[in-house]
């Protein structure tokens, strides 16, 4: 096993580096991180799988290592989060402890085992005119990631920018400042053990949000944004950016329980896609169900979630004892929460066209036995994930195969749904001839 140093948890541009004066000026400060950023990008390009696999194997074994002073920083994270009055969920997402430690290093060590994309070849043809054609994977060059609460997305952008050759410029959110630092120190171990240059991962080492606005309008330094949070980041991000954006909007997520839908089936997904974890964008928000099964099966997993302490804010024949009358802004809207929104839906054309409405394009669900029900439901709508028979909880990265996810991207860009490395490159055509010439 490789012979890990202690990790010195500290982010990797600090003020003794940059100097006081720079960290007053914001600008002057994310300049320089960009122009290290591009540097590093440059060689990260050309570096071997072999070389970035040893660096996050390395940055592995750094954060078990370092688990304790993790912990330590959440602490101080968690401490901050109940001062700022940050809800349950929100805490939720931003607490570690040992069990999601051994989360990020098995993530870490995933994404190092998963094929390295750049440099794959994802086409090629011969010309007429002799013309020997390569379209193949490149590295988009440096993405710049903005994430508020979870402190693992420090450890899965690096990872995932990494493994695809980017450099990445991290901006966790204020409430995760202690815990990404000591993270991302752990990343920067690892690009040290394996050779790679270290602003390869960098962190913003501030709080003030004009590190945000720089970053969005870095065109010379920064070729993509990638920002991963509530309505309110995505849509300043968007607003604001200079740079091109790949978008990960709110998780408003639906689950249509049609007429055919399996009782047991159905209590069992959607208890488990609301109550799971009620803080991330995969969490059902808005429970669907065919009138013709709304006071029997419906009302069952009405009560289940109600037995489980979800609130659920119901209209129509789901509006039994111990539900809350729902409003007309309970549709269409991430509670992130022990919360729902319920109402009987005439069929399955008529979830569609709610969905359609309300929905954010994230991921939707649909329970039934009818196979024809569900190839409908799946060509109708448009969502980045759509499911059949299976909790939204699984729009994951991880759970997808990809060791570990950067977002899930909601727009209509190449990366779409869960953005692991290969959704991190673009490609080049590399052209070969022998004298060629054109008529």
């Amino acid at each position: 096993m490789m012979q890990i140093p202690p990790v010195q948890i500290v982010p990797r541009l600090s003020a003794r580096d940059i100097g006081m004066k720079d960290m007053d000026n914001i600008p002057a400060l994310m300049a320089e991180i960009g122009q290290r950023a591009r540097a590093a990008s440059q060689q990260l390009a050309s570096a071997s799988a072999a070389r970035k696999h040893a660096a996050l194997i390395a940055a592995a074994e750094a954060v078990w290592a370092a688990r304790s002073e993790i912990l330590q920083a959440n602490a101080k994270d968690l401490e901050f989060g109940r001062d700022k009055g940050l809800s349950a969920a929100m805490m939720d997402r931003l607490m570690l402890d040992e069990l999601r430690i051994q989360g990020i290093v098995d993530g870490l060590r995933a994404v190092a085992e998963q094929a390295d994309p750049v440099g794959e070849v994802l086409a090629e043809w011969d010309m007429p005119s002799g013309l020997h054609i390569r379209r193949v994977r490149t590295p988009l060059g440096v993405i710049g990631v903005i994430y508020e609460s979870r402190p693992n997305v420090t450890a899965d952008a690096g990872a995932l920018c990494l493994k695809s050759g980017n450099a990445v410029i991290l901006r966790g959110g204020s409430e995760s400042y202690h815990s990404s630092a000591a993270i991302h120190a752990c990343l920067v171990q690892g690009l040290r053990a394996a050779g790679l240059p270290e602003d390869a991962v960098q962190l913003v080492p501030t709080r003030d949000r004009a590190a945000v606005s720089a970053l969005l309008t870095m065109t010379d330094t920064v070729d993509v944004i990638v920002p991963r949070g509530g309505k309110g980041l995505v849509g300043l991000v968007q607003r604001e950016a200079r740079v091109p954006v790949f978008a990960h909007l709110e998780g408003i997520v639906h689950i249509y329980l049609d007429k055919d839908a399996d009782p047991q089936k159905a209590i069992d997904v959607v208890l488990n896609a609301k109550t799971r974890r009620t803080g991330i964008c995969g969490a059902a928000e808005c429970l669907l169900v065919h009138q013709d099964i709304a006071e029997s099966l419906g009302r069952d997993v009405v009560a289940a979630l109600l037995a489980a302490g979800v609130e659920v804010r119901a209209e129509g024949t789901l509006a039994v004892d111990g539900t809350v009358p729902a409003a007309a802004e309970d549709w269409g809207r991430e509670y992130l929460d022990a919360i729902i929104a319920a109402k009987p839906v005439a069929d399955i054309d008529a979830a569609i066209g709610h969905i359609r409405k309300f929905g954010s394009s994230h991921t939707d669900c649909i329970i039934t036995e009818t196979p024809a029900a569900a190839e409908r439901f799946f060509q109708q709508l448009d969502s980045a994930i759509l499911m059949h028979n299976a909790s939204t909880q699984f729009a994951d990265g991880g759970e997808f195969g990809m060791g570990a996810e950067i977002g899930i991207a909601t727009g209509k860009m190449h990366a779409r749904g869960p953005v692991g490395a290969a959704q991190l490159t673009s490609f080049k055509y590399l052209v070969q001839g022998d004298g060629a010439v054109r008529g």
